[in-house]
């Protein structure tokens, strides 16, 4: 079940099979749905149920930081880059989703009270407000770069207002995620990893003055939130080290990047299948809670995430021993044809279409989901409303995606309109 003839063909640190990794992964599916990668040693896993089984059952599946030391990566890198933490900043704590539980729920109590139905309902008509102003910039124009005049700033500026951050500071705290971003992809040379890790470490040197403020003067921002909350359990609230590894992972790039992704991904299926667009523009009452699940579903900006093996088990007859790195491909698994009918289809009738695991499943389901769905239901909402029709600029468009093993994100999108 595990051997490819040419298992070359589904190497998924391969940036030309990242490119358009879909074809890989229907190979997985059908022939290795368990598969050991050759490359990483990752115990790579394609199917829908079988990740639904790894992402409910801590038992055999932990979520504990995984370290590169164990795969066939470059364990003297990983030390490398660990040791310039500590010499010029802080050397990042495992995040909020880097923990198992009980630690995990303790810490992740203090995130569900700044993510709770009712803050992002006040926070709603910041986002609708945000998207219909930023079209405002460009809907005289005829034509955008929508990623980086649109997709970026909108949850960029939403994140930013959440975290107390100084609007003119938002493009520079991006430089600094995007250093993260690039990292975490595990396709970068050791010189583009370190001269990413000496990026972060500026954003340290930001942010560490701030906590010291927000530690003598709180306010009322979800960032002074993290910094003085106490969980209780643990009778402290997060040291310096934790609250850096937070503003890079669970904030700022999960609060903005994979929003991001969603936004450029969905323009540029609704102007690859204009049948669709005509359909979500004669109602988008009734069909954009249904777009917005399936690009999601078909673009995935979480391309996947790692689990450990806590014990030996099996999977689809394959042993995984204890310790393994397991990669879980949610959007192999939001392409199976066993879970989803015409899985490649764009459907605005689909009935299934919010089963998809571009946010997770179990226990560690992004807490940030509803605001992403309202961030993406706005953005959306706001193109509906401002744009007719819209197709690619001529000769401006390579569709490239930028590198990486775990996410799908897209460079530039440049795009011309016809407005309302």
């Amino acid at each position: 079940m595990t051997t490819l003839e040419r298992p070359e063909e589904v190497n998924l640190i391969n940036p030309e099979i990242q490119e358009c990794p879909y074809h890989a992964y229907q190979r997985l599916r059908d022939e290795a749905p368990v598969y050991q990668d050759p490359t990483t040693g990752f115990y790579i896993v394609t199917r829908y149920e079988d990740i639904r089984r790894v992402l409910t059952d801590p038992e055999h599946f932990s979520n504990q930081m995984y370290s590169r030391e164990e795969s066939n990566l470059n364990s003297e890198r990983v030390r490398r880059g660990t040791q310039l933490f500590k010499d010029k900043g802080w050397v990042p704590a495992p995040t909020l989703a880097g923990r198992d539980d009980p630690n995990h729920k303790q810490m992740r109590a203090m995130f569900d009270k700044a993510f709770r139905a009712g803050r992002i309902k006040e926070l709603e008509p910041f986002v609708e407000e945000t998207a219909y102003k930023l079209f405002d910039d460009f809907i005289d124009d005829g034509h955008c770069n929508w990623v980086h005049q649109f997709s970026i700033p909108l949850p960029l500026i939403i994140i930013g207002k959440q975290m107390g951050v100084k609007d003119e500071d938002l493009w520079q705290i991006k430089e600094w995620t995007d250093a993260f971003f690039k990292r975490i992809g595990m396709m970068l040379t050791e010189e583009e990893e370190m001269e990413t890790i000496e990026k972060e470490i500026e954003a340290q040197h930001y942010f560490q003055p701030i906590f010291e403020r927000l530690r003598k003067q709180p306010d009322n921002t979800l960032l002074s939130d993290l910094v003085n909350t106490v969980i209780e359990e643990w009778g402290r609230p997060l040291t310096d080290n934790e609250l850096h590894a937070e503003m890079m992972a669970d904030t700022f790039v999960g609060g903005s990047e994979t929003t991001t992704n969603a936004l450029s991904a969905g323009m540029q299926l609704l102007i690859e299948n204009k049948d669709v667009w005509e359909q979500l523009k004669s109602d988008p009452e009734k069909y954009m809670k249904t777009f917005v699940e399936e690009v999601l579903r078909l673009e995935s900006p979480v391309q996947s995430l790692m689990r450990c093996a806590a014990k030996d088990v099996e999977i689809q007859g394959v042993t995984i021993p204890k310790g393994a790195i397991v990669n879980v491909r949610y959007a192999a698994a939001n392409r199976d044809d066993r879970h989803f009918e015409c899985p490649e289809k764009l459907d605005l009738e689909r009935k299934n279409a919010g089963s998809h695991m571009a946010f997770g499943s179990g226990s560690h389901h992004c807490l940030g989901a509803p605001l992403a769905r309202r961030e993406l239901y706005w953005g959306f909402k706001a193109l509906t409303d401002n744009i007719d029709d819209m197709w690619f600029a001529e000769g401006r468009n390579d569709f490239k995606h930028h590198p990486h093993f775990l996410l799908r994100s897209l460079k530039a999108l440049h795009i011309e309109f016809k407005r309302k």
